[in-house]
């Protein structure tokens, strides 16, 4: 197995990583949570002309044919700052979605609106109770004169505040299979109650009364969604992986160099043995989630027959190394690594939310044991 980065790769890291130390700051953070879309419009349109948006994409639909192992090296490099824009739900999940399942009509309409960086999209999967099993849902869409009649509430959906496009499960009429559908967000009987998550992005509670909806709305086959939503999400897991290991990075260096310059009884407390040991643990398990994440990223690359376990442990591996890394730097920070003005909170957030995205810990144990 080769863990080595191409001369392209190289680039395409090193870009992404210059980008981001120029734009995405802390000052440029806190600023965006009083906007309304949550993220930069001038931001996105930057990454759409710098290619980012169009990596997962064939050469057919217009993108790069860009696999697992270049969306870890631009996920990476983007945890490593604090970037609010939406690349992972609207390009990786959703631009996943519409690449694997899409037919030749529905690639041509939606993608290149994501390349281009003029279409926001979210994918409503979780209900109230259904905890993060995407086949327990109560959503339905009942066929009717040749259409689908889509009732239900879907909770959490990040981005869904300003989606243009939702991907959303339901289960059509007669049918206990899961089904995918392309919903305009616009479309008479959506309505969307907004919210802020802990690390400050943005989405929506949805409601669907009765939407109507075409036969052309079905992504992939009717009855046909569960495999081709966890095939999405397990791409997804790789970026998520990748991302929080790049705010993990980050957090491990911001620690050490704080306790290089913090004074305590007449030397800097990088010297105290103690905390040594625990900066020495936060190592690890960035080491160790690295591992995990480059064995995914090749599996998923390879379409191995071992990558839906490898990405589940990679979800596990990537939330029980961020919660154990944050919490040690907000420690080895004192009070002040709670405050806006410091990287380490704000990357503190993040995790927690990457953490559970998808399926916490805990259920994606349950998963990695299944999958035996």
């Amino acid at each position: 197995m080769d863990f080595t980065l191409n001369e392209e790769q190289v680039l395409l890291r090193d870009s992404v990583r210059r980008f981001v130390s120029e734009h995405c700051t802390v000052e440029r953070h806190r600023a965006l949570g009083a906007q309304a879309p949550g993220f930069d419009p001038n931001t996105w349109r930057q990454f759409a002309q710098l290619g980012w948006l169009a990596l997962p994409f064939s050469a057919a639909d217009g993108g790069f044919d860009a696999g697992p192992v270049e969306l870890m090296v631009v996920a990476e490099a983007l945890g490593c700052a604090l970037v609010r824009e939406p690349w992972l739900v609207t390009v990786v999940t959703c631009g996943g979605l519409l690449a694997r399942g899409g037919s030749a009509v529905q690639r041509q309409a939606y993608i290149p609106g994501i390349i281009d960086g003029s279409a926001q999209w979210a994918f409503a999967f979780a209900e109230a109770g259904s905890g993060y099993e995407l086949n327990r849902i109560a959503a339905s869409a009942a066929p009717s004169d040749g259409c689908y009649v889509l009732s239900g509430r879907k909770i959490a959906v990040l981005n869904g505040h300003c989606a243009d496009h939702i991907i959303v499960t339901a289960r059509v009429a007669g049918s206990d299979a899961l089904s995918l559908f392309i919903v305009d967000a616009t479309a008479a009987g959506v309505s969307r109650e907004s919210f802020v998550a802990v690390d400050g992005s943005r989405g929506a509670h949805l409601d669907f009364d009765r939407v109507s909806l075409g036969v052309d709305s079905v992504l992939g086959e009717v009855g046909a969604g569960l495999p081709l939503a966890l095939a999405a999400i397990d791409s997804a897991i790789v970026a998520i992986g990748a991302e929080s290991l790049g705010a993990m990075q980050s957090l491990l260096d911001a620690t050490v160099e704080y306790t290089k310059t913090r004074q305590q009884f007449g030397q800097p407390i990088s010297k105290f043995q103690v905390l040594q040991h625990r900066m020495a643990s936060m190592y690890m398990k960035v080491e160790e989630t690295r591992s995990l994440l480059l064995h995914a990223a090749i599996r998923l690359q390879e379409a191995s027959g071992e990558a839906a376990r490898a990405c589940a442990a990679l979800k596990v591996k990537a939330a029980e190394a961020g919660r154990f890394v944050s919490q040690q730097a907000v420690q080895l920070h004192g009070g002040i690594g709670m405050t806006d003005e410091l990287v380490v909170g704000h990357h503190y957030k993040r995790l927690l939310l990457l953490g559970m995205l998808y399926g916490d810990e805990q259920h994606y144990l349950r998963r990695f044991a299944e999958l035996r």
